[in-house]
């Protein structure tokens, strides 16, 4: 196809997107047990990390959703993400007699669920995985066998409909010389179903909630500008932004209205739909600066964002249009003379409003001698082939933009 752009701002597309059966609604987890009989499935373990599994207004519900179709509830995943806590987790999958798995808790529960759906169909012993991860970085997908996931999200990063996960090894809990991570993508981790569920998103502390909604907030913005946008992910971003928007602003203000809950539940599911493809995603420039400072250093990833996502927007609207006008109308500010500033300003008050860090120097990032590497490693993310149509970042527009972020 010829690489033009309409006046709508995109371009040909291919739109290929099987997504998971999506579930929404107050208390809508105690329907676990109709659907995994509805697709065909006995019985599923229930994996999470060890606080979700010890909060009691989390589990329960949970618990009496599967009824007699829980098998078991694995509560040791951590943000690290071992390939040994998959290995874990199988042991327990395999020892309860399930067939399904149910993640609970937030992205790096589900990662782990994931890569036990991958080693439930693996016939393959450790060692040899372990070899090929060490070297590769990443494992191979059956075809066939994988174990179906119901996501239940408790936190707001958007992790939930993706057909990848990342993971980590290290010679503690896997056959390899040295700390490596990766990942795993492949069509078949796509969720099952996703539980969207305001009652349980309510019942996340604070701190929680807030470190994860900068990863998906910003994940709406850049699905809206990014180069492989299509006119199916704007509906779904815009409306996702619109709900997001201002539920993240009353929230911070402290309002803890049920109506807050489902503006920020409906407003997660929307931003992710169709942005995560076998053949394609809409994660563009502010998740490449994330990866280059979260990868290496000890920041959050949520902290990450809202240092960056700013600064990256100066820059995109400074050099092209990034289609200002949409993200302007999502964002709520649609009437301002100067759009990109409005969108700028909008996003620092989403930013102060959830008492996220606003400058790389307050965080546990890179020191401004160490940004040439971490220049490096943006330029080489995988993401940065999405930026915005006629955007040619250069060595010195990412560093500059690292340095006005410190």
């Amino acid at each position: 196809m010829a690489d033009t752009i309409d006046a709508d701002g995109t371009g040909p597309f291919r739109f290929e997107y099987d997504p998971a059966v999506l579930r929404y609604g107050p208390g809508c987890v105690t329907d676990l047990d109709d659907e995994l009989a509805t697709q065909g499935f006995e019985r599923a373990l229930v994996v999470c990390g060890s606080t979700v599994g010890e909060t009691p207004a989390v589990i329960d519900p949970v618990r009496d959703g599967l009824g007699d179709r829980l098998a078991g509830v694995f509560a040791e995943t951590t943000p690290a993400k071992r390939l040994g806590t998959a290995y874990d987790a199988l042991e327990r999958f395999q020892s309860t007699g399930a067939d399904a798995i149910v993640s609970l808790g937030g992205g790096s529960s589900l990662d782990v669920a994931k890569v036990l759906s991958v080693l439930v169909a693996t016939d393959r012993d450790p060692e040899q995985v372990g070899a090929q991860f060490a070297e590769t970085g990443t494992l191979t997908v059956p075809v066939e066998g994988l174990a179906p996931i119901l996501a239940v999200p408790t936190t707001l990063a958007g992790a939930d409909l993706s057909i990848g996960a990342g993971v980590t090894a290290d010679p503690a809990t896997c056959p390899v010389e040295s700390p490596v991570g990766g990942g795993v993508s492949h069509r078949s981790l796509m969720p099952a179903a996703v539980f969207y569920d305001p009652d349980l998103l309510a019942t996340t502390p604070r701190s929680v909630l807030t470190a994860s909604a900068m990863n998906g907030f910003d994940k709406g913005i850049e699905t809206l500008y990014a180069g492989t946008a299509t006119p199916v992910t704007d509906a779904t971003a815009m409306r996702g932004l619109t709900l997001f928007t201002e539920g993240l602003l009353a929230y911070g203000d402290g309002e803890t209205d049920p109506s807050v809950y489902a503006a920020l539940t409906k407003g997660i599911m929307l931003l992710q739909y169709g942005i995560a493809r076998p053949d394609a995603t809409t994660l563009s420039l502010v998740h490449a600066f994330g990866h280059g400072l979260t990868r290496t250093y000890e920041v959050q990833q949520g902290a990450a964002h809202a240092v960056v996502a700013p600064q990256v927007l100066e820059y995109v609207f400074a050099n092209v249009d990034g289609r200002r006008r949409l993200l302007a109308e999502a964002l709520g500010v649609g009437t301002a003379d100067d759009p990109a500033s409005a969108i700028v300003d909008r996003v620092e008050a989403v930013v102060a409003a959830l008492d996220l860090p606003t400058r790389l120097r307050d965080v546990d990032g890179p020191a401004p001698e160490e940004f040439p590497k971490v220049t490096d490693a943006i330029l080489g993310d995988s993401f940065m082939p999405n930026r915005p149509p006629a955007l040619e970042p250069t060595r010195q527009d990412i560093e500059g933009i690292l340095e006005a972020a410190w």
